[in-house]
Protein backbone atom coordinates (compact mmCIF):
# COMPACT_ATOMS: atom_id res chain seq x y z
CA UNK A 1 0.00 0.00 0.00
CA UNK A 2 1.44 3.20 -0.90
CA UNK A 3 2.80 4.94 2.26
CA UNK A 4 1.22 8.14 3.56
CA UNK A 5 3.92 10.29 2.67
CA UNK A 6 3.06 10.53 -0.87
CA UNK A 7 1.58 13.76 -1.89
CA UNK A 8 -2.31 14.42 -1.24
CA UNK A 9 -4.46 13.19 -4.46
CA UNK A 10 -7.59 14.25 -5.20
CA UNK A 11 -9.98 11.67 -7.47
CA UNK A 12 -13.56 12.44 -8.87
CA UNK A 13 -15.29 8.58 -9.62
CA UNK A 14 -17.86 8.61 -12.41
CA UNK A 15 -19.39 4.70 -12.75
CA UNK A 16 -23.14 4.34 -13.35
CA UNK A 17 -23.39 1.50 -11.26
CA UNK A 18 -23.86 2.24 -7.48
CA UNK A 19 -22.21 -1.08 -6.11
CA UNK A 20 -19.16 -0.95 -8.35
CA UNK A 21 -18.93 3.39 -7.42
CA UNK A 22 -19.37 2.44 -3.98
CA UNK A 23 -16.34 -0.27 -3.67
CA UNK A 24 -14.03 1.65 -5.49
CA UNK A 25 -14.96 4.77 -3.35
CA UNK A 26 -14.62 2.65 -0.04
CA UNK A 27 -10.98 0.87 -1.51
CA UNK A 28 -9.71 4.36 -2.14
CA UNK A 29 -10.76 5.68 0.82
CA UNK A 30 -8.28 3.40 2.54
CA UNK A 31 -5.33 4.43 1.16
CA UNK A 32 -3.01 7.20 3.02
CA UNK A 33 -3.13 10.17 0.65
CA UNK A 34 -6.22 9.69 -1.97
CA UNK A 35 -9.27 12.21 -1.28
CA UNK A 36 -12.40 11.01 -3.25
CA UNK A 37 -13.92 14.40 -3.23
CA UNK A 38 -16.95 13.61 -5.42
CA UNK A 39 -18.61 11.17 -7.66
CA UNK A 40 -20.81 10.97 -10.48
CA UNK A 41 -23.03 8.48 -12.25
CA UNK A 42 -23.58 9.91 -16.08
CA UNK A 43 -22.10 11.84 -18.72
CA UNK A 44 -23.36 15.48 -17.60
CA UNK A 45 -22.42 14.38 -13.92
CA UNK A 46 -18.73 13.85 -14.33
CA UNK A 47 -18.43 17.15 -16.55
CA UNK A 48 -20.30 19.01 -13.86
CA UNK A 49 -18.37 17.84 -10.90
CA UNK A 50 -15.08 17.95 -12.58
CA UNK A 51 -15.86 21.15 -13.55
CA UNK A 52 -16.63 21.99 -9.95
CA UNK A 53 -14.23 20.22 -8.04
CA UNK A 54 -11.08 20.24 -10.06
CA UNK A 55 -9.51 17.36 -8.99
CA UNK A 56 -6.46 15.74 -9.56
CA UNK A 57 -7.43 12.65 -11.47
CA UNK A 58 -11.00 11.29 -12.81
CA UNK A 59 -11.75 7.79 -12.58
CA UNK A 60 -14.61 6.86 -14.84
CA UNK A 61 -16.39 4.49 -16.87
CA UNK A 62 -16.22 4.17 -20.46
CA UNK A 63 -20.12 3.39 -20.37
CA UNK A 64 -22.33 5.60 -19.47
CA UNK A 65 -26.03 6.99 -19.74
CA UNK A 66 -27.58 8.11 -21.77
CA UNK A 67 -26.15 5.81 -24.36
CA UNK A 68 -23.64 3.80 -22.69
CA UNK A 69 -21.50 3.59 -25.38
CA UNK A 70 -18.34 5.72 -25.14
CA UNK A 71 -19.32 8.60 -22.82
CA UNK A 72 -16.26 7.88 -20.92
CA UNK A 73 -14.19 8.51 -23.40
CA UNK A 74 -15.97 11.35 -25.05
CA UNK A 75 -15.72 13.01 -21.52
CA UNK A 76 -12.41 12.25 -20.89
CA UNK A 77 -11.34 14.31 -24.07
CA UNK A 78 -13.67 17.30 -22.83
CA UNK A 79 -11.89 17.35 -19.25
CA UNK A 80 -8.59 17.52 -21.25
CA UNK A 81 -9.55 19.79 -23.36
CA UNK A 82 -10.77 22.29 -21.00
CA UNK A 83 -8.40 21.11 -17.43
CA UNK A 84 -5.70 19.89 -18.86
CA UNK A 85 -3.62 19.73 -15.54
CA UNK A 86 -6.33 16.99 -14.42
CA UNK A 87 -5.73 13.07 -15.66
CA UNK A 88 -7.97 10.96 -16.57
CA UNK A 89 -8.19 7.07 -16.16
CA UNK A 90 -11.36 5.58 -17.98
CA UNK A 91 -12.28 1.53 -16.93
CA UNK A 92 -13.41 -0.75 -19.33
CA UNK A 93 -14.24 -4.46 -19.55
CA UNK A 94 -13.17 -4.11 -23.53
CA UNK A 95 -9.39 -5.01 -24.87
CA UNK A 96 -10.75 -3.84 -28.36
CA UNK A 97 -7.98 -1.72 -29.69
CA UNK A 98 -10.73 1.11 -30.93
CA UNK A 99 -11.68 2.46 -27.42
CA UNK A 100 -7.67 2.88 -26.77
CA UNK A 101 -7.55 4.62 -30.01
CA UNK A 102 -10.68 6.56 -29.65
CA UNK A 103 -9.31 7.73 -26.07
CA UNK A 104 -5.86 8.48 -27.14
CA UNK A 105 -5.86 10.11 -30.45
CA UNK A 106 -5.41 13.36 -29.12
CA UNK A 107 -2.08 12.41 -27.61
CA UNK A 108 -1.52 9.97 -24.35
CA UNK A 109 -0.57 12.13 -21.91
CA UNK A 110 -2.35 12.42 -18.22
CA UNK A 111 -4.58 9.64 -20.05
CA UNK A 112 -4.82 6.22 -19.03
CA UNK A 113 -6.63 3.28 -19.82
CA UNK A 114 -7.44 0.40 -17.26
CA UNK A 115 -9.22 -2.90 -17.52
CA UNK A 116 -12.09 -3.13 -14.66
CA UNK A 117 -10.53 -5.89 -13.03
CA UNK A 118 -7.58 -3.74 -12.01
CA UNK A 119 -10.13 -1.94 -9.60
CA UNK A 120 -9.79 -4.96 -7.00
CA UNK A 121 -5.66 -4.00 -7.44
CA UNK A 122 -5.39 -1.29 -5.09
CA UNK A 123 -2.25 -1.15 -5.70
CA UNK A 124 -1.82 -0.66 -9.09
CA UNK A 125 -5.10 1.26 -9.45
CA UNK A 126 -3.30 4.07 -7.04
CA UNK A 127 0.11 4.17 -8.91
CA UNK A 128 -2.40 4.85 -12.30
CA UNK A 129 -4.17 7.68 -10.52
CA UNK A 130 -0.78 8.85 -9.79
CA UNK A 131 1.26 8.79 -12.67
CA UNK A 132 -1.68 10.20 -14.96
CA UNK A 133 -2.49 12.96 -12.27
CA UNK A 134 1.81 13.72 -12.76
CA UNK A 135 1.12 13.75 -16.91
CA UNK A 136 1.94 10.12 -17.38
CA UNK A 137 0.31 7.77 -19.31
CA UNK A 138 -0.75 4.19 -18.50
CA UNK A 139 -1.94 1.34 -20.16
CA UNK A 140 -3.13 -1.70 -18.90
CA UNK A 141 -0.17 -4.37 -19.19
CA UNK A 142 -3.23 -7.08 -19.81
CA UNK A 143 -4.54 -5.02 -22.94
CA UNK A 144 -1.03 -3.78 -24.02
CA UNK A 145 -0.58 -7.87 -24.30
CA UNK A 146 -3.64 -8.44 -26.04
CA UNK A 147 -2.42 -5.63 -28.87
CA UNK A 148 0.91 -6.48 -28.83
CA UNK A 149 0.00 -10.28 -29.46
CA UNK A 150 -2.53 -9.01 -32.49
CA UNK A 151 0.10 -6.63 -34.38
CA UNK A 152 2.84 -9.47 -34.34
CA UNK A 153 0.63 -11.40 -36.05
CA UNK A 154 -0.22 -9.20 -38.73
CA UNK A 155 1.78 -9.69 -42.51
CA UNK A 156 4.16 -7.51 -42.67
CA UNK A 157 3.98 -6.40 -39.17
CA UNK A 158 7.50 -4.49 -37.78
CA UNK A 159 6.42 -5.95 -34.57
CA UNK A 160 6.94 -9.81 -35.90
CA UNK A 161 10.70 -8.65 -35.79
CA UNK A 162 11.57 -8.51 -32.34
CA UNK A 163 12.76 -10.83 -30.18
CA UNK A 164 10.86 -12.41 -27.04
CA UNK A 165 13.22 -10.57 -25.28
CA UNK A 166 12.25 -7.17 -26.77
CA UNK A 167 8.89 -7.48 -27.02
CA UNK A 168 8.66 -7.81 -23.33
CA UNK A 169 10.54 -4.36 -22.91
CA UNK A 170 8.31 -3.17 -25.14
CA UNK A 171 5.38 -4.19 -22.81
CA UNK A 172 7.05 -3.07 -19.81
CA UNK A 173 7.98 0.05 -21.82
CA UNK A 174 4.76 1.00 -22.42
CA UNK A 175 3.80 0.49 -18.65
CA UNK A 176 5.89 3.54 -17.94
CA UNK A 177 8.94 1.68 -16.18
CA UNK A 178 12.21 2.72 -16.57
CA UNK A 179 15.30 0.80 -17.61
CA UNK A 180 15.86 -0.51 -13.87
CA UNK A 181 12.33 -1.35 -12.91
CA UNK A 182 12.58 -3.24 -16.48
CA UNK A 183 15.32 -5.22 -15.60
CA UNK A 184 14.38 -5.72 -12.20
CA UNK A 185 11.08 -7.45 -13.61
CA UNK A 186 12.83 -9.44 -16.01
CA UNK A 187 15.72 -9.99 -13.94
CA UNK A 188 18.17 -8.92 -15.98
CA UNK A 189 21.28 -6.61 -16.63
CA UNK A 190 20.47 -2.65 -16.73
CA UNK A 191 22.92 -2.99 -19.86
CA UNK A 192 20.52 -5.20 -21.23
CA UNK A 193 18.04 -3.88 -21.09
CA UNK A 194 19.30 -0.95 -23.22
CA UNK A 195 20.70 -2.78 -25.84
CA UNK A 196 16.82 -4.30 -25.79
CA UNK A 197 15.40 -0.92 -26.02
CA UNK A 198 17.90 0.42 -28.87
CA UNK A 199 16.85 -2.69 -30.30
CA UNK A 200 13.26 -2.20 -30.34
CA UNK A 201 13.13 1.79 -31.81
CA UNK A 202 15.29 0.35 -33.92
CA UNK A 203 13.48 -1.94 -36.04
CA UNK A 204 9.98 0.04 -35.23
CA UNK A 205 11.67 2.66 -36.97
CA UNK A 206 11.27 4.50 -34.38
CA UNK A 207 13.86 7.72 -32.65
CA UNK A 208 14.84 6.09 -29.21
CA UNK A 209 13.89 8.74 -26.13
CA UNK A 210 14.64 9.38 -22.64
CA UNK A 211 11.42 10.65 -21.28
CA UNK A 212 9.48 7.56 -19.93
CA UNK A 213 6.24 9.27 -21.62
CA UNK A 214 7.18 9.72 -24.98
CA UNK A 215 8.67 5.88 -24.48
CA UNK A 216 4.98 5.49 -24.25
CA UNK A 217 3.20 7.57 -26.64
CA UNK A 218 6.42 6.23 -29.43
CA UNK A 219 4.90 2.55 -28.76
CA UNK A 220 1.14 3.88 -28.69
CA UNK A 221 1.71 6.20 -31.71
CA UNK A 222 3.33 3.38 -33.62
CA UNK A 223 0.38 0.99 -32.87
CA UNK A 224 -2.27 3.73 -34.24
CA UNK A 225 -0.42 4.38 -37.13
CA UNK A 226 -0.15 0.35 -38.14
CA UNK A 227 -3.85 -0.11 -37.67
CA UNK A 228 -5.06 -1.09 -41.00
CA UNK A 229 -7.20 1.98 -43.15
CA UNK A 230 -5.01 4.59 -41.44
Amino acid sequence: MPGSNESRLTVLIAEDQYLMREGTRRLLAEVPGIDVVGEAADYDGVLAETRRLRPDVVLMDIKMPPTHSTEGIEAAHVIKDELPGTGVVVLSQHEDEGYVWALLEHGVVGYGYLHKVRVGDVDQLVRALREVAAGGSVLDPRILQTLLARRSKKPGSSLSELTPGELDVLRLMAESRSNAAIASRLSIAVGTVEKRVAAVFSKLGLPEESDVNRRVAAVLIYFRESLPGS
